[in-house]
């Protein structure tokens, strides 16, 4: 295999959303480790599933034990064919599907020295403690990364040691910080200013860059810094260097750290436990019953049977035992002996999703065992989900005892009649992406909809393309470009022959209400999200309040993911969600950028402006008549803006010839990096001062300088040909990637010099640029309409509109963001960024990696447990926050939903008034029945009555004529629609006169009227 440095090893196409985690440098070093998981239960497989996906250089699965029932509920490579064969060769032809760069095979020796020594990372699990010891005693000694991950039931175990001197080069995989330099003293130590507020730290490592005057520190290797403040720090002795003048960029540099582990054999007794910090002596209790139940193992043969009293009494005196002969480190006192019966009646058990969980974490430490790029586990981790036990049932032996099926495992925890109620379940699963998958996957594993009258159904629109296969893991490469949903359900019912599922390919919007309508809604038991845009999210959960159903939501980032738990009538729901998309000043991206992030949003736009939505106007122009009278009705800028684009597509520069739209890239291109500039440059010289004295080209704005266009630079004749091959893409035109020809071509196109308009102004504020706004030519637009030609002398001809597609190489989209960026830093001397950045930001693409969406589909799972157990306790349900890059974890109980009193009753969000709208003589309420109605049942003083956005009652405005209507004859009346055939609740807004308090009115639950 190719060494470190070879780069064209790791396929972009394959790996992008994951390399934007961790880069390049850690997936080369990634790709030289070959890693050994032992054990294939439900938690083997799930780590070895995550790591082959991330792309090391092999994987050996061992296992010397034979698939089992219980195995089934957690293992979801394991059929009920392969009972009694072993795990790992029953197992490795489905891994080994999963990427073709990662060799995987099976392993089903003992572990001898000499087979190990030829790892780089071991990984155990569902070992025993002597083997433990023994083979984290070798592998601390031949410096072999070492790792042991156990879940017992409800709870999970890990230990990471990874030797006497490993060497993280990147602890949070966070972009460096960064700030432009205002001014730096000549002392000792130099004091350094910042424009903005920096966000460097005590004992960080900085570069200087761009500095004018003060030239030394552009030359000098990472300085250390010490803060002194919010805009300032301290450096080296500056005493001897030249005065500074101006400009300069702070960068952090990340310098690599060096961690010391201690062996298993030594941490065992001193364990540095990291974890959520709340169940402490929780964690420290399970450490001991851990070594308790290998000691139990050990006598018995056999783990403590499921609700076992007696099984509970020996594990509690062997947990007492080791207890009493610990260090005072780890020495508790008192032993929490309600932990430790807990622990033996569950320990039976193999859960997906806590196998999810724990086994993503657990792949997160291999590849930074691999790669160095995260902080690693310091080195003990336990989890418990012990909330997930039902809050009033009392489990017995019989009850949880195997029944010789795949769920033997759920069953050890939960008993059979949950098993049996798990079946019946009916889900709306909304996105078949990468948590959708993971969510599918413990779906059939819990037998989720697997039983009479249970179902899934999974939406998702999207079809399946190659970058997905890296996360999306129930996709292979024959599956590209087939529908995501129809391929994640067919996977789903292989793992799970008997699970359910319906598979759609729907938007879950207003406009599929009829599909998903109030008898699809009814008909559920919840909701489960997994979409990456809040205008779902939203709307999914506006639905989930108007049927009182669970929502089960989450999210990833990189390493970072969220899960939230929303229960009728006792959480918060999702609520109002911000746009955290990034809004830059306009008058910044126009005129001032000073960072690659501005450049790059100005390039999107340019494309959007050049190529998609000139198209649509034309298009709109050319097919609706009145299209022109509605833009032109009341002018403004944006008016002006399209009419402009109109006349120039379809007269000014309308193209016919490949030429035409060589020669219109290269004016394009002379605009907009020679002109423009220059433009700027004539209205604020570079030695421009501001009222008060101070450079105009100070702070945060960069003095930009011209471009000279050569064809011979590359960089140039990029950006010609990408915007020339988009202009022929919009017109229809055949374009040409022949370089030489097209340099050809623009050795013919002639570029009038630039002449400065004096009455050209510009704004250096958004609120400048606002106000000039409201001044429109009206003449100028009725010259261009005039000027326009008759849509029908272009019959049957419409241009092409360009929607932006990051992920195809070979359609320009890309080439054009990457060149018109890049050109534009250089005009500003803005450091350039490479294709694979430009593409994150530019993009927007969502970083994601495996790992965390396995653990996060893994506790959204362990919340599913707790809605079909019905657990009432606000208590028992978890929301979570975690970073598997410095792995951080918080588990907080979700927020109460919010009452609100109304005449002395409190109501939430969550409250509704139903009423039936059809009366027992078969006719509809009138208006006033159903004020009346409202006023003697519910005591509601109705002043107003709203439906969506329209206003059926307003007692302000004397709305008499209505009250004897009928509601369904006014909704239609007002709204100017018919009411849909699949609706048979209209659910209104009521205002109300509430006297008792200060205020006059007063907004309560919403009205649901049924009317059919």
């Amino acid at each position: 295999m190719a060494g470190v440095g070879d780069s064209a090893e790791i396929d972009e196409g394959l790996y992008s959303r994951q390399l934007y985690v961790l880069g390049h440098d850690a997936m080369k070093r990634m790709k030289t480790s070959d890693v050994l998981i032992s054990g294939m239960k439900g938690l083997g497989v799930e780590i070895a599933k995550n790591v082959i996906l991330a792309g090391v250089k092999s994987v050996t699965v061992h296992d010397e034990g034979n698939a089992q029932w219980s195995d089934l509920s957690s293992q979801f490579y394991l059929t009920n064919d392969d009972i009694g064969k072993n795990r790992a060769e029953a197992t490795v032809e489905s891994l080994v599907e999963l990427n073709s760069y990662v060799p995987v095979t099976a392993y089903t020796g003992e572990l001898s020295y000499h087979f190990l020594s030829h790892f780089q990372v071991i990984v155990l699990t569902n070992s025993t403690l002597k083997e433990q010891l023994r083979i984290g005693d070798f592998c601390h000694a031949h410096n072999i990364k070492f790792i042991v991950a156990e879940t017992k039931g409800l709870i999970g175990q890990l230990f990471c040691d990874f030797g006497k001197d490993f060497v993280v080069y990147d602890p949070n995989g966070a972009a460096p910080r960064t700030s432009m330099v205002e001014n730096i003293t000549q002392d000792n130590p130099g004091l350094v200013t910042c424009v903005e507020r920096h966000m460097f730290q005590d004992g960080d490592f900085v570069r200087f860059s761009e500095i004018q005057g003060m030239n030394e520190l552009n030359d000098i290797t990472p300085i250390e810094v010490r803060v002194t403040g919010r805009y300032s720090f301290e450096i080296v002795d500056t005493s001897s260097f030249s005065k500074y003048i101006k400009g300069g960029l702070v960068t952090e540099v990340k310098m690599p750290s060096r961690i010391s582990f201690e062996p298993l054999r030594t941490s065992l007794n001193k364990p540095e436990i990291q974890t959520d910090y709340f169940k402490i002596k929780h964690y420290v209790t399970l450490h001991l019953a851990f070594q308790a139940l290998h000691k139990f193992v050990e006598q018995a043969g056999h783990l403590p049977r499921p609700r076992s009293q007696v099984d509970a009494e020996s594990l509690l005196v062997l947990t007492r035992k080791i207890n009493d002969e610990a260090p005072e480190e780890v020495h508790q006192n008192p032993l929490n002996e309600k932990l430790v019966r807990t622990f033996a009646y569950v320990c039976a058990g193999d859960l997906g999703p806590i196998n999810a969980f724990i086994g993503g974490v657990a792949a997160q430490e291999v590849m930074k065992a691999c790669s160095g790029k995260f902080t690693p586990l310091k080195q003990w981790m336990y989890y418990d989900s012990l909330e997930c036990m039902p809050e009033d049932t009392l489990l017995t032996e019989d009850a949880c005892a195997p029944r010789q099926c795949r769920y033997d495992g759920q069953i050890a925890v939960f008993g059979s009649e949950f098993q049996e109620k798990l079946g019946k379940q009916r889900y709306f699963l909304v996105g078949a992406g990468a948590i959708g998958c993971e969510l599918l996957k413990n779906f059939a594993l819990m037998g989720l909809a697997a039983g009479e009258g249970g179902n899934i159904t999974v939406t998702d629109m999207d079809s399946i393309e190659r970058s997905n296969l890296n996360r999306q893991f129930l996709f292979r490469s024959s599956d590209v470009s087939k529908m995501k949903s129809e391929t994640a359900a067919r996977a789903t019912r292989k793992m799970n022959p008997n699970c359910n599922v319906t598979a759609h390919q729907n938007r879950v919007a207003p406009e599929t209400e009829h599909i998903y309508s109030e008898e699809f809604f009814e008909g559920l038991d919840g909701v489960a999200l997994a979409v990456d845009n809040f205008e779902a999210r939203m709307y999914i959960d506006r639905r989930c309040i108007s049927f009182r159903k669970p929502l089960l939501e989450s999210g990833t980032l990189g390493t970072k993911g969220n899960t939230q738990v929303i229960v009728p009538f006792l959480t918060k729901t999702y609520g109002v969600a911000t746009d955290n998309s990034n809004a830059y000043p306009m008058c910044t991206l126009k005129n001032f950028p000073y960072a690659i992030e501005h450049t790059l949003q100005w390039a999107r736009d340019e494309f959007e402006g050049l190529f998609k939505q000139p198209a649509e106007s034309v298009n709109q122009y050319l097919q609706n008549p009145d299209f022109l009278a509605r833009i032109l009705r009341k002018p403004s800028a944006q008016s002006s803006e399209i009419l402009t684009s109109i006349h120039s597509h379809l007269v000014k520069e309308k193209p016919t010839s490949w030429e035409d739209c060589v020669a219109w890239a290269r004016r394009r291109w002379q605009l907009q990096y020679h002109n423009t500039i220059c433009q700027l440059l004539h209205n604020f010289p570079a030695d421009q001062l501001t009222s008060s004295g101070v450079s105009f080209w100070s702070g945060l704005k960069r003095c930009p300088q011209p471009l000279e266009f050569d064809s011979s630079i590359e960089s140039h004749l990029d950006y010609i040909v990408a915007a020339a091959n988009l202009h022929a893409q919009n017109h229809k035109i055949p374009g040409s990637r022949n370089r030489d020809a097209i340099r050809q071509i623009l050795d013919t196109v002639r570029v009038p010099p630039f002449q400065p308009k004096s009455g050209v102004t510009i704004h250096v504020t958004d609120e400048e640029a606002a106000a000039a706004t409201e001044d429109i030519d009206e003449q100028h637009l009725e010259k261009l309409r005039a000027d326009l030609p008759d849509p029908t002398v272009f019959a049957g001809w419409l241009m092409e509109p360009i929607n932006f597609e990051k992920d195809d190489d070979s359609n320009f989209h890309m080439d054009f963001i990457v060149a018109a960026s890049n050109l534009r830093a250089e005009n500003y001397s803005i450091p350039q960024a490479d294709r694979h950045k430009s593409k994150l930001i530019a993009g927007k693409i969502i970083p994601a990696i495996a790992t965390t969406t396995s653990a996060v589909a893994g506790l959204v799972c362990l919340e599913l447990y707790k809605l079909v157990l019905g657990l009432k306790h606000i208590s028992s349900y978890r929301n979570s926050s975690l970073e598997l890059a410095q792995l951080l974890f918080a588990f907080f109980e979700p927020l109460r939903a919010r009452p609100k009193k109304f005449h002395k009753k409190e109501y939430t969000l969550w409250d509704r008034f139903d009423v039936k709208g059809i009366k027992a003589d078969g006719q509809e309420m009138t208006l006033k029945e159903l004020l009346d109605n409202l006023k003697d049942k519910h005591q509601l003083d109705v002043i107003m009555l709203l439906y969506g956005e329209s206003c059926l009652y307003d007692y302000g405005r004397n709305h008499k004529e209505r009250l004897d209507q009928r509601l369904t004859e006014i909704v239609r009346t007002v709204t100017h629609r018919e009411i849909p055939a699949h609706l048979k609740f209209l659910v209104f807004e009521v205002l109300c006169r509430d006297e008792e308090e200060e205020d006059d009115d007063a907004i309560v639950p919403p009205v649901r009227y049924e009317f059919r």
